[in-house]
């Protein structure tokens, strides 16, 4: 049976990538790559640019999962300051499902003083700054966090140092080297000097054997002793604790173990939370605003992209108007023309994605993930998920097709014998 080809949607598709394919091999090879580096760096764009945003917030997440809040926290509920029954707690712990380890953390507040032995002036009041204590087991906390790895200068906590601390930098002048109303840091104090805490009426001098550094505000922004000395300086009693944090076997369900603990009756004397449920809720509005961001960026990128394709088509098209007159007058559906150009725009789209895709899971994701970028506040990493990388590779493919079909569009509607005729 004879198939007109001027009503024949499968016969244009067909005709049209048989005269794409003869084009783009006709092509001069480095206006090709050209285009298609192009399209690569547009990709990159796409994804790189909000993937480093995302992930400086995704790294602190990370940080803060890792060191800090574990896979499950145990914390006091909102009414209380302490974790009730906390060593019977301790003892369900170590029998959950998944149990890895854990430590117990110590909590309270107190006035750090450097220059307390210095004669004042009338109306003058002495160096110091107000500081949340962390009170710990050192082999404890080791084992979870590996703080010890942390320790900038000086050396880290051991059973019998009730007499030593250890600083979060940003109390220190040197690495926050902020004046301003309100907010007040150590300014001479370093390793080896001697402190005064003060909570409450309880008061106790500590020598300062470390500085921690770890971007993650549970060291940086503390006092770490050991946790006798803690309660002593609290006037605490008893054995309850301000946090128990918990890390899990790798893959293990975090809910699933939640459970365990709250059908154990955990959940009588304290919240359980995982920690997608302890974020605060700063860091995931933070990373909310800086995806919408990076969005907004590579939304530039593509508009560039879709300019430099249709001015790609709109070139191509204009200098072969003869060439596309002449195809029209022996028969070809104008579709079919159309199709090519549209074939040739959504090809030099595909080799940049493919390049890009390459480019980003081969080399630039895991460089990133074995090299974080050092930012003030956390170590950056890049978000790249495989379906969120094919949405944005689907968006440059639509918007690429509409780039390469409105020029085109435009040159084909010309008469055919002006066309033929150059006019």
């Amino acid at each position: 049976m004879h198939i007109n080809s001027k009503n024949s949607f499968g016969r244009n598709i067909a005709v049209g990538w048989f005269l794409a394919k003869r084009e783009l091999l006709r092509a001069n090879k480095w206006t090709t790559m050209l285009i298609v580096a192009v399209m690569t760096l547009t990709f990159l764009n796409l994804v790189v640019v909000s993937g480093i945003l995302i992930g400086l917030i995704q790294g602190s997440e990370d940080a803060q999962k890792k060191y800090a809040i574990g896979d499950l926290i145990i914390s006091p509920f909102l009414n209380r300051n302490l974790i009730l029954q906390t060593p019977l707690v301790e003892e369900i712990v170590k029998t959950m499902p998944g149990y890895r380890n854990h430590t117990v953390r110590y909590g309270g507040s107190a006035r750090v003083e450097d220059t307390y032995r210095e004669t004042i002036k009338p109306g003058e009041k002495k160096g110091g700054a107000g500081a949340p204590i962390l009170g710990i087991d050192p082999k404890l906390e080791d084992k979870f966090s590996g703080v010890s790895k942390f320790v900038l200068r000086g050396e880290y906590l051991n059973e019998n140092d009730a007499d030593s601390i250890l600083i979060g930098k940003n109390f220190l002048y040197e690495f926050t080297p902020i004046d301003a109303p309100g907010f007040e840091s150590l300014k001479n104090t370093n390793v080896g000097s001697r402190v005064k805490l003060t909570s409450g009426n309880t008061s106790k001098e500590y020598f300062v054997k470390g500085i921690l550094s770890s971007k993650v505000d549970t060291f940086d922004f503390s006092v770490v002793m050991l946790a006798s000395e803690a309660r002593k300086l609290s006037n605490q009693t008893d054995l309850n604790a301000g946090s128990i944090a918990i890390q899990l076997q790798p893959n293990f369900d975090p809910n699933v173990a939640k459970q365990f603990l709250i059908d154990s009756g955990v959940g009588e004397y304290a919240r359980v939370q995982t920690a997608e449920e302890a974020f605060p809720k700063f860091l995931k509005d933070i990373k909310a605003t800086f995806g919408i961001l990076g969005s907004a960026i590579s939304g530039i990128g593509l508009v560039v992209a879709s300019i430099t394709i249709f001015i790609v088509i709109f070139v191509n098209a204009i200098t072969r108007r003869r060439y596309i007159g002449i195809l029209k007058g022996i028969g070809i559906n104008k579709q079919a023309i159309l199709f090519s150009y549209m074939y040739q725009a959504t090809i030099y789209a595909s080799l940049g994605i493919i390049v890009g895709m390459v480019l980003i899971f081969g080399m630039i994701k895991p460089y990133f993930t074995d090299n974080p970028i050092d930012f003030p506040f956390s170590d950056g990493i890049l978000v790249a998920t495989l379906s969120g990388t094919l949405t944005r590779a689907f968006i440059l493919l639509v918007t690429t097709m509409i780039a390469g079909y409105i020029p085109a569009r435009m040159v084909i509607k010309q008469n055919t014998l002006s066309a033929i005729l150059g006019r």
